[in-house]
């Protein structure tokens, strides 16, 4: 089991780090993938991380779940990485987890894989949910798809992901050591 979470330069750093942070202290093996051919990647913010792998090193055949955080321009940036998106496609066709923060839920609207899911995007982007059921809750899970509002929502968002793996119970503990809402 293995989650994937991609990293474009102009990425939003506390969403895209706290889903490898708790993911990871969760026991769930989490990787950091750069779309470039750059191991190091800058955040919006100008935070310098870095990668685990790079794109083309990745196994696709060994991930679970594809996480795109948000960010501008990363989201912008994830968006026109073409072969990102055919695995997303991919990964949608076959029921497979995907997952999206803050203005990245967009990409799967702009992508068709939204029509007729709840779905929740970082505020003034809802325009990008396109053919979603648009909520404003923190997370919004519909299938195989969670989709999260913005930085302020990151820990929830890793929460519900180790809640997908492990069961709801591993989130709740989760929060508890981290104390989240305590």
């Amino acid at each position: 089991m293995a989650i994937a979470v991609f990293f474009a330069n102009g990425y939003e750093e506390i969403e895209a780090l706290t889903v490898v942070d708790l993911t990871r202290r969760a026991g769930i093996e989490t990787w950091m993938v750069s779309i470039t051919d750059e191991k190091a990647v800058t955040g919006s913010h100008g935070i310098c991380v870095s990668m685990d792998k790079t794109l083309n090193e990745v196994n696709f055949d060994e991930v679970d779940m594809l996480v795109l955080p948000g960010g501008m321009p990363g989201t912008t940036n994830l968006g026109a990485c073409e072969f990102l998106m055919e695995k997303v496609k991919e990964f949608d066709q076959a029921g497979k987890y995907i997952s999206a923060i803050c203005a990245a839920p967009t990409v799967f609207g702009h992508l068709g894989l939204l029509k007729g899911k709840k779905a929740c995007c970082y505020p003034s982007m809802e325009d990008g949910l396109v053919g979603a059921e648009v909520i404003y809750e923190s997370t919004a899970i519909a299938d195989h798809i969670l989709t999260s509002r913005g930085m302020g929502t990151a820990i929830e968002f890793g929460l519900q992901i180790i809640a997908r793996f492990q069961g709801q119970e591993a989130a709740d503990d989760m929060a508890k050591k981290i104390v989240y809402k305590a």
